[in-house]
Formats: C-alpha cells, structure tokens, sequence
C-alpha cells in the first residue's frame, strides 16, 4: 500500500520526521527513505507492488524535482512509452516514475490525466512550491495539518500527525494544493522582531510564517455534468463494459493477488469477472461468526462456482471485543457503521497477512453508493436519490473506502476498489436517476441486469438481496457490541459522557464507546469526519436510529 510523510519546511527535525514516518510502516514494510529537499522532507515506507527491484524505491528525483507517491497509475506502460518518445528513460519498472516526467510536461494538468488511485506530494525545486493531490474519490488516503510554526504536514494517515499537527483533516479527494516555502531574504518590517541590540535580523533560511496552502478542484467525479440519456439495454452493455474493464486493470500486479468474497452481490461479481480473466484459480476469502454467519454459505457458492481456492476465517464474540480497540486506533475514526464493518474485514485481513503471500487485495466497495441501498428506496423521488448518491461519493472518504483502506493496509496489503474505476464511476453517475430508483422489485437492477447473460456468478447470488455487513458476518455480532457497550456505563455516566462532546455527539452507549476509543489515539481530532454515516432521517421511513439496515421496515428477507 505505501505510505507518504511530507514536511514542508527544512528545519524540520529528522528525528522527529523518522518518529512520525515510523508511526505508518505497516503500510510499508519493505524499505523506507527520507529524503531532504532545500525547503523540506519527503519520507516513503514501501510496499512492493509494481517494479520489485530496489530502483523503484521513492522518493523519485528529476534534476530538481521529487515526489512521493502512494498511488496505481493504470495504464501507466502506455504513457511511459509516450515520455520515451520525448526523450525521458527510465531506471524502474514502477508505474509511478512516470509521475516527474508527466509533470516536466503538463504541469498540474497531469492530474486530470491520470487513471488512477493515488495520493501525493511533489516538491517543485525551481518554484521550491510542494504540490499535493489526490485521486477523485479518495480512494487512497491523504491527510494534512499545520504545526505550532504554522508548517504543513502531510500524511498518509493522521496517526503521523497526532501530536504535532493540531486541526488535522483529510486533504479533499479531486484536488490539488500549492504551498510556496520560498520566502524573502528580508523580513518584512511589520514583522521584523529586534535582537539585543535594536536591530533587525533575517530570518533563518527554511523558517517562515504560517504557510498558506492555494486549494484547486481537478475533477468533480461525484457531480455529473449531464443526464446520461442511455436507454436500460445501453445502460446495461455500458455498465457491463466498463466494470469489466475496471476489473482487469486492477489485476495487474507484480505481487500475488487475493479477493475478498461476501457472498454479496459486488464482491461475487468482481469474483466471477476476475475468474474468467485469470489463467489459475483465484484466492478468496471470507468471514463470519462461529454462530450465525450469514454471508459465508453464499461465499462458498460462488466460490465452488467459479473454482476458486477458497478460505473461510471464523471469529467469536471475544474475537470481536478484543478488535475493537486495535480496529478504531487503525481507522481513525468514531463512525459506528464504520467501525462495525470493519472488524470483519480487519479479522480476515489480519489471517490473509499471517498465513498467504497475498500482498494485493480486490474489494467490493462503493457500489451502494452509486446505484442504492436499502434505504434509499424511500428516496421520495429521483432528484432526491441522485443529490444523496452525490453526496455518499463525496464524502465516501470517510467512511466505506476508509474501512477497506485501513483494514487492507495495517495488515501491509494494498487495496483496490473496481467499483471507484473513473470512467465507470463517471458513466454511472450520469445515468438518469429514475432508472436508478427501486421500482424494479429488486435493489441495484441496473447493475445484476448488466450481468444477467454472463453466468459469472450463480444466478441466486446475482437477484441475492444484499445483507447489512455486520448482519452478514453474523446476525449477533451487532447484538454483542451493543450488549457489550451497555456493560461499561450507567445510564447516568452516558447522558454526562456523551455531553462533553459538540461535533457529531454519541447518540448510543455505543457510539459513545468507540469515540472514547476514538479519543485515546486522535484527541480533538474528531472533526476528521463529517457525520455519521446514516439513513438519510429527512425520508419518511428513514428516521432511525441505528445506521444498520436491519431496522429499515423494508429490510425483509435480506438477512436471510
């Protein structure tokens, strides 16, 4: 997965910068670099996934540029060998070596041609500007933060920066950001401090007053531009076409590649497609509870369908409580749904880690989010599902792709997500959202009808009504973190706790458990996420107040 630490400004302490980057390693184990620019630090803690050799160790350095980048750039061997043809060489076989070159040539216009999920910090030595971007959905993590000096920070995870940034928040996904630490010789006079002597002095070269960070929007990937006008069997072959399309590059790695298989729609489908692309068997795996585990039965079909070598972890109860600290310290978040669908994965993550050389994982994240859930079948009309959907990709961050990123990642894997491919994210947030809403009998039509005809998964798993996660992996386990919750406050000691808190307040005993968690590692921090991610409670139907779609009145059979 990689991880990026980047300190703009020279004086900065190496050993304080060693310390933070430290903090990160799980997210790159193999090898890990500092490097000093004239006006700042850029570290790197590798994963190995593409380019293997030593030459693909970052930061990579271009006359007096360099960059960082936690990223896969599809298509990269395309526009490598365009860059050839201008005269550029290579040393790696990294698709990120190609980042340089690309911005030598397009300057910050390179983000809107990238086909990729990345983020990262570039230092411009002629400028001496650092420049941070990151992908259209966010699917690879960026944080920043200032220090007492008024210094940016940026980081791949905010655990770096506890302690050292105040403030920290998510670098906004689609953008990109500018920081000039070119300051003048001379002190301004309004700021000139006087020495013993009465006179002025020059500032120490690197030290300057709080930066100021120029935000830019790239690619709105959320906001669709137009009404697709496709009739349903147009949608369906586009839908097809460009999901598999998603699939295959994704498949393209160096290292061995796993997938995580629910036995829900998504994950089955990314399953069945990868399995006809591949020349061997796919590895699978999944997770339940060792009482209840809904999804696992449906895993095992598909898997004996598509002829995986397919492995099932089991967990209990006490697994599940003894997670939950280490689960919310690697997310960095209070989220309860988050939290919730993350100690599954957290779990099958960690046994994929210890027991397979597995180094890349295939997920079924985002497509909830673009063609609907439980609860947005009480979307009152198209215009309000289409402004929810928007709203569930923007912020999507935060919430579901965090999950997979950390719980992939502190188990030094790397995560990717088919369903957030650019081109198929764009094409679906254009269709016309009427043919979005539920009036089919059945959620997320579009996307099952668009594979009807492939028998890539058993058609049983294709009509499957999806499950709640935390349902899926065992009806019980939401059951046992409440019960759980409710052991350790009176009633008394919740309404006095959860008072002390003013953004996104605990509602539950439980939320207001994970926030303590929460608190322990990322103190103050909490405005990192926007919300809780719910049911929209504006619906009718919709005002509850558990974010889990068991309690929805139309949640019928879909635990079953």
């Amino acid at each position: 997965m990689c991880s990026i630490l980047v300190y703009c400004s020279g004086q900065a302490d190496p050993q304080v910068m060693s310390d933070m980057l430290a903090k990160t390693i799980s997210r790159g184990p193999d090898d890990t670099r500092i490097m000093k620019t004239e006006n700042g630090y850029l570290g790197f803690n590798r994963l190995s996934i593409m380019g293997l050799t030593p030459e693909g160790m970052q930061p990579f350095v271009l006359d007096h540029n360099a960059v960082v980048c936690n990223g896969e750039l599809y298509g990269f061997r395309k526009m490598r060998e365009a860059l050839k043809k201008r005269g550029y060489s290579f040393k790696s076989d990294s698709d990120c070596e190609i980042l340089l070159p690309m911005y030598r040539e397009f300057g910050t216009e390179m983000f809107r041609l990238l086909d990729a999920e990345f983020a990262l910090v570039l230092y411009d030595g002629q400028s001496q500007k650092f420049i941070a971007a990151r992908d259209p959905v966010g699917i690879r993590p960026l944080y920043y933060g200032q220090d007492k000096e008024g210094i940016y920070v940026f980081s791949s995870e905010p655990k770096s920066l506890v302690g050292v940034c105040s403030g920290i928040m998510p670098f906004p996904p689609g953008h990109y950001a500018v920081i000039d630490t070119a300051q003048p010789e001379e002190i301004p006079a309004a700021e000139t401090k006087k020495n013993h002597t009465g006179a002025g002095h020059r500032r120490p070269a690197g030290i300057c007053p709080a930066q100021h960070m120029e935000l830019h929007e790239y690619r709105r990937i959320w906001k669709a531009d137009r009404v697709g006008t496709d009739d349903q069997d147009t949608i369906a072959v586009r839908i097809r076409e460009k999901l598999l399309a998603g699939i295959e590059k994704r498949l393209d790695a160096d290292a061995p590649v796993g997938f995580l298989l629910s036995g829900g729609l998504d994950s089955s489908l990314v399953c069945g497609a990868a399995a006809k692309l591949m020349d061997k068997p796919l590895q699978t795996f999944s997770i339940g509870m060792d009482l209840d585990a809904i999804d696992l039965k449906y895993a095992r079909k598909v898997a004996d369908y598509i002829g995986s070598d397919h492995h099932e972890v089991i967990m209990t109860r006490e697994d599940v409580i003894a997670a939950l600290e280490p689960v919310i310290h690697a997310l960095g978040t209070w989220d309860i749904t988050t939290v919730r669908a993350s100690i599954g994965m957290y779990l099958v993550c960690k046994w994929i880690h210890e027991n397979t050389d597995i180094r890349v994982i295939l997920t079924g994240e985002i497509s909830d989010e673009i063609f609907g859930y439980k609860y947005t079948d009480f979307a009152p009309d198209a215009a309000a599902f289409q402004k929810e959907s928007e709203k569930r990709i923007r912020e999507i961050h935060m919430y579901d792709v965090l999950r997979a990123d950390r719980c992939i990642s502190v188990h030094s894997l790397e995560a990717r997500v088919p369903f957030g491919d650019l081109d198929f994210l764009s094409y679906c947030m254009a269709i016309d959202p009427e043919k979005k809403l539920n009036t089919y009998g059945i959620g997320k039509y579009l996307l099952r009808h668009a594979f009807e005809k492939d028998d890539l998964i058993p058609y049983e798993i294709l009509m499957r009504e999806k499950a709640a996660f935390s349902d899926a992996v065992g009806h019980s386990m939401r059951r046992d973190l409440m019960d759980y919750a409710e052991t350790l406050y009176t009633d008394e000691e919740y309404e006095a706790r959860r008072r002390k808190y003013t953004h996104a307040r605990p509602f539950t005993k439980e939320s207001l458990l994970y926030r303590e968690i929460f608190e322990k590692y990322y103190p103050g921090q909490a405005q990192m996420i926007a919300d809780f991610w719910m049911p929209n409670k504006s619906w009718k139907g919709c005002d509850v107040n558990d974010p889990s779609a068991s309690v929805l009145s139309n949640y019928g059979a879909s635990g079953l």
